[in-house]
């Protein structure tokens, strides 16, 4: 009898794609077959990092690499005077090679490494594949591998940490290079040092990083790998890494990494393009290697060489350095063969063949597989912008098996809310389905904008709403009606994203004060400028300009979710009035009223089934938040004679929103 994946009742809409839920779970189990023949578990098999490249022994050190196209290959670097004839490998088994290095002094700490393949009749140099430190050339910009092996390991003090005690996860988006005030590359020792007590402050819980393995462009924000195995030589040392992710867990916050095994730079000098000579070693043949929209290389997730190279890649992060799971790019890109350029995903049908490519879904099946049994606590994230269904299901239901979703379709709401309609025009039916929809069963982080909104090209929530305004009239003492309006939706756009959208909550650093300049990384088309890949803190600590009240906003939102326990909450909506701009609804014991409204106060009637005694315990226009208007939202419970009924009358002025709490009983 054919096995019913549970995928199949929790979402009954599936049940005409049943045989595409069984092709891809068939997939899944076959490849998983063929990878364990000689494992036991998945994270035996993914050991890739601590077999190749240098492996330390009791007289030496042994050196391996995988490149099944070359003839002929050579260590060479500072340890033999870049001598090509003096360090050869052989080949060991199909593809694989190997030396011997004899002595403990032979390779010092730090010194350059590389080596010389000889392919297709042609000789050339490559950057070891696990390589764990790559640097830059400031003179002749070329890239070097280092040979990593510092004479003091670094000390571990965080073996109490656990995400899982993490609730809800908070994260905090961060981009280690641009998160200084000043006008170049901020390194990891000053992230640690400034940023995580900032971070800590405003309440977040969890650090999301970006950019971490290395990358020649710097401008592609970490999205185009050239080194899996390396941390960015641009911020510090691997050593300085290890020492952020020690010290935010010791003050219990959060590491995610930015993984990116949706593609890779197609570089070939410094990266693994062209590696051994072919561009199919890891690789795609043809077309079908190369993102049509991202100049990028992509991976052939069919190959075993290939999963077990990403694989280990996984558990080199999570073992090596700590961290506490993954934010997964470009998920949508791995799971189609189109990668869901300009689709829209308006049915069931969309998911399935021919279009799904299900040597990726395996992939990511595996990934996941491999993260839980590496760290059991570990959360994974998928950036699926197309909604595929199980993405946060178990795979022994059918599913994918991450455990939460990037709410990706409620910024673009936003910001097509606000590009292309008046205040009076907003949907908010439509407000109300981005914000509560969910796939049964599959957990979701929310978020308002990401740094996607934040880049040349886009705009963030702020600059929409405010533009200009914000260089001119920011101080306390100016008037500007632009300012008040973007000021009031900044609030109320935030808290009910926060609280309705998820069961996580993101935001990318800066935009929670409303961060008044666009990221635009050094270029030629900019003079090679920083100015605009840092993040102006002064802008937000001074007490003279209405930033902080922002910020201060969104310090006192996150402390009222993790207070009340939100985000676990079921979220009821009581009053939805489309002509006057009402939402309403309840989390537990606390009731929201929204008015989105420009200009018309209201008052709500709601019927409850009991009479409960609210108080207000949060407004926006609070004057902490910088409210600048005297309001009365005193609520109040009128009886009704029957069946014990009451009915809330609540006042809702424009452009707020207010929340009430059952008041506990002395």
């Amino acid at each position: 009898m054919d096995k019913e994946y549970g995928i199949l009742q929790i979402d009954p809409y599936l049940q005409p794609y049943k045989a595409d839920i069984e092709l891809r779970m068939k997939n899944y189990e076959d490849t998983k077959r063929r990878l364990l023949t000689k494992h036991e578990n998945l994270s035996s098999f993914a050991n890739g990092h601590l077999y190749f490249g240098f492996q330390k022994q009791e007289n030496g050190w042994y050196y391996r690499e995988w490149a099944p196209n070359a003839q002929e290959i050579s260590l060479i670097g500072d340890f033999n005077d870049w001598n090509r004839t003096s360090h050869k490998l052989k080949q060991v088994s199909a593809g694989i090679w190997e030396i011997f290095i004899s002595g403990v002094d032979t390779l010092p700490h730090a010194s350059k490494v590389k080596i010389e393949i000889t392919a297709n009749g042609q000789r050339f140099d490559r950057i070891p594949l696990y390589c764990k430190r790559v640097i830059q050339d400031p003179n002749t910009h070329n890239f070097d591998g280092l040979f990593w092996n510092p004479e003091h390991p670094f000390i571990w003090t965080d073996g109490a940490f656990d995400i899982q005690k993490t609730k809800p996860l908070l994260i905090y988006e961060s981009h280690v290079g641009m998160s200084g005030i000043k006008e170049g590359i901020t390194t990891f020792q000053e992230y640690t040092d400034f940023m995580l007590p900032r971070i800590k402050k405003l309440g977040y819980n969890t650090i999301q990083l970006m950019a971490i393995a290395e990358h020649p462009y710097y401008g592609s924000f970490g999205y185009q790998i050239s080194n899996f195995y390396a941390v960015s030589s641009r911020f510090g040392s691997p050593e300085d890494l290890k020492l952020l992710i020690d010290t935010a867990h010791n003050m219990g916050i959060a590491v995610l990494l930015d993984l990116v095994h949706s593609h890779a730079a197609k570089n070939v000098l410094e990266g693994i393009g062209a590696f051994d000579g072919t561009e199919y070693q890891f690789f795609h043949n043809g077309s079908r290697g190369n993102h049509p929209a991202w100049g990028t290389k992509l991976f052939n997730y069919g190959k075993p060489e290939v999963i077990h190279f990403l694989l280990s890649n996984i558990k080199f992060w999570l073992e090596e350095y700590h961290f506490d799971g993954f934010r997964f790019d470009g998920v949508t890109s791995m799971l189609y063969h189109d990668h869901g350029l300009g689709e829209v995903f308006d049915g069931y049908q969309k998911y399935f063949s021919p279009n799904t490519d299900i040597e990726a879904i395996a992939y990511l099946q595996l990934a996941a597989e491999l993260s839980k049994e590496v760290n059991p606590s570990c959360v994974l994230i998928a950036e699926d912008m197309s909604g595929m269904p199980g993405m946060c299901l178990p795979v022994s239901d059918g599913g994918i098996g991450f455990d939460y979703r990037l709410g990706m379709g409620m910024p673009d709401f936003w910001i097509k809310t606000l590009r292309d309609k008046r205040d009076e025009e907003w949907d908010l039916g439509q407000l109300w389905h981005e914000l509560t929809q969910r796939r049964p069963k599959e957990k979701v982080i929310g978020y308002c904008e990401s740094h996607d909104q934040a880049l040349v090209g886009d705009k963030t929530i702020m600059f929409w709403l405010a533009d200009k305004e914000m260089y001119w009239h920011m101080d306390n003492n100016s008037q500007s009606n632009i300012i008040d309006r973007a000021m009031s939706l900044h609030k109320i756009i935030r808290l009910i994203t926060c609280t309705c959208t998820g069961e996580g909550y993101l935001n990318f650093m800066g935009n929670e004060f409303g961060h008044p300049e666009w990221i635009d990384f050094p270029r030629e088309g900019n003079g090679w400028s920083y100015y605009h890949a840092r993040r102006r803190w002064d802008l937000a600590d001074d007490t003279n300009l209405r930033y902080h009240y922002l910020q201060d906003f969104d310090e006192a939102m996150l402390r009222f979710v993790k207070e009340n326990d939100l985000l676990s909450k079921n979220t009821k909506l009581l009053l939805h009035d489309e002509e006057n701009k009402i939402l309403v609804y309840l989390k537990g014991e606390c009731l929201f009223a929204f008015n989105f409204h420009p200009h018309k106060n209201y008052t709500a009637f709601i019927q409850m089934n009991k009479q409960v005694n609210y108080q207000l315990v949060f407004h926006s226009e609070w004057k902490e938040f910088g409210g600048l208007r005297g309001f009365d939202c005193s609520i109040s419970m009128i009886p009704v004679s029957f069946r014990n009924k009451a009915q809330l009358k609540i006042p809702i002025i424009s452009r707020t929103a207010a929340i009430y709490k059952v008041k506990a009983h002395n």
